[in-house]
């Protein structure tokens, strides 16, 4: 089992279907500690889903499935958790963050966390 990365889901959804869903479940299928943060409450793979901004502490990895729009009501939690790295799954591209991310010396990768889990390469 690879080393547990403590990862940020953001854009969390109780929708199975959505990749936010099967991140969740994989990670925690994989040993990594997951917190999820989303617009509705509930839970997958016995995480709980947060509707409001958590304290982050030691995390290594956020995984963000939310637009570039709504993501900027996130850059300064994002940017004060010092991730190790963002994740910008498909869809969530976005250079005003990466840019953001850069200045505080935080990596960010454009690539999807099920490709990267299934790959081994997380």
């Amino acid at each position: 089992m690879t080393k547990n990365k403590k990862t940020l889901v953001l854009g969390a959804t109780l929708k199975s279907e959505k990749a936010a869903f099967k991140a969740i479940e994989m990670l925690v299928a994989r040993g990594h500690s997951v917190l999820a943060l989303g617009q509705n409450t509930g839970e997958v793979s016995g995480i709980k889903i947060n509707t409001k901004a958590i304290p982050l502490k030691n995390i290594d990895t956020v995984s963000l499935y939310i637009n570039p729009a709504r993501q900027r009501d996130y850059y300064n939690y994002v940017i004060e958790a010092k991730p190790k790295r963002v994740l910008f799954n498909p869809g969530t591209e976005n250079p005003e963050f990466y840019q953001l991310l850069e200045l505080n010396n935080i990596k960010y990768e454009v690539a999807c966390t099920l490709v990267l889990l299934t790959l081994n390469k997380y």
